[in-house]
């Protein structure tokens, strides 16, 4: 039984990822690396929460029967892997302190642990009917 999200886990999953994904962009802006390398590790947060976003959806839709191709499963565990993998060489290899290496990897894995945290409040609030469908959309089709 799927059960509505309280609005304060709701809240605090949103305040989790504004914040992580606020300070590693202030902590990127503040930088003084390189223009490529803050592409770099900006990219990587990009990738990141989506890789992270589609992976739990993923996760969740086999959970439910819903059908997920085995490749877009794998692919999906493949690019959070891999974020992370890109993230950890690019930080183990930077010229940073080791502070400023352990503040983008907190708050990287903050952000991708709030996206998902964020996907599943808005998949639950919607099966559970707090966002209504359109009359042109199956209610169990296309969800966040």
């Amino acid at each position: 039984m799927i059960q509505k999200p309280s609005n304060a886990f709701v809240g605090a999953s949103w305040v989790a990822l504004l914040a992580g994904m606020v300070a590693y962009n202030i902590g990127l802006w503040n930088a003084t690396m390189q223009l490529n390398e803050k592409g770099y590790y900006f990219t990587i947060l990009l990738y990141g929460l989506f890789a992270a976003v589609s992976l739990q959806k993923t996760v969740r839709d086999q959970l439910e029967g819903i059908p997920v191709t085995n490749i877009y499963y794998g692919l999906c565990w493949f690019a959070t892997l891999s974020a992370v993998l890109l993230l950890s060489v690019g930080l183990w290899n930077a010229g940073l302190t080791l502070s400023e290496k352990g503040f983008y990897a907190m708050s990287f894995m903050l952000s991708l642990f709030a996206a998902i945290a964020v996907q599943k409040n808005t998949r639950d609030s919607r099966l559970v009917g707090n966002e209504p469908t359109t009359a042109s959309e199956p209610p169990f089709n296309n969800l966040s």
